[in-house]
């Protein structure tokens, strides 16, 4: 096996170049409280009730990383569910926006639409069109009248000015 040449014969000669960028990492240096594990961990356990014997000296230190993730998670779940949640009411608005563009008063989880038929109170001479109009003063709420509502109106008076003659 000594006369036979290795396959990395060639490259035992080849000088290398140490990159600047790389460097030794520095030691790890241990804490003087940490506790080395025996090579049998028999000694850890209670002969009579076979528990396993552990130091919680690490305990406290886990336990507040551990309930600080978990708050931590559970905000920023809360912070998305909420942002889903209106994200998902914007689209249901802008829906029943488009939708009541095109039917305006159109709910719909609401009841049907009924229409009502609207009675209207021919005019007659001497009578004041305000006086006649109906009038909320609980509210202060003044219904005006449109220009079909006045249209058929007058139209109503000449058809019973045409049957009177």
């Amino acid at each position: 096996m000594s006369g036979e040449k290795s396959p990395y014969a060639a490259a035992a000669h080849v000088p290398l170049i140490k990159s600047p960028s790389l460097r030794v990492p520095t030691q790890v240096e241990l804490p003087e409280d940490i506790h080395p594990l025996p090579d049998s961990v028999t000694a850890y356990f209670f002969l009579i009730e076979r528990q396993f014997v552990y130091p919680f000296t690490l305990e406290p230190h886990v336990v507040t990383m551990e309930s600080s993730r978990r708050s931590t998670i559970a905000a920023h779940a809360a912070r998305r569910e909420a942002y889903l949640q209106s994200r998902e009411d914007e689209k249901e608005q802008q829906k029943r926006d488009a939708l009541r563009k095109i039917a305006p008063g159109f709910e719909p989880r609401g009841s049907l639409l009924v229409p009502t038929r609207a009675t209207s109170v021919p005019p007659t001479p001497g009578n004041d069109n305000l006086a006649a109009m109906p009038h909320n003063s609980a509210t202060g709420h003044r219904h005006t009248r449109s220009v079909m509502e006045d249209l058929v109106d007058q139209l109503a008076a000449l058809d019973s000015n045409v049957q009177q003659r």
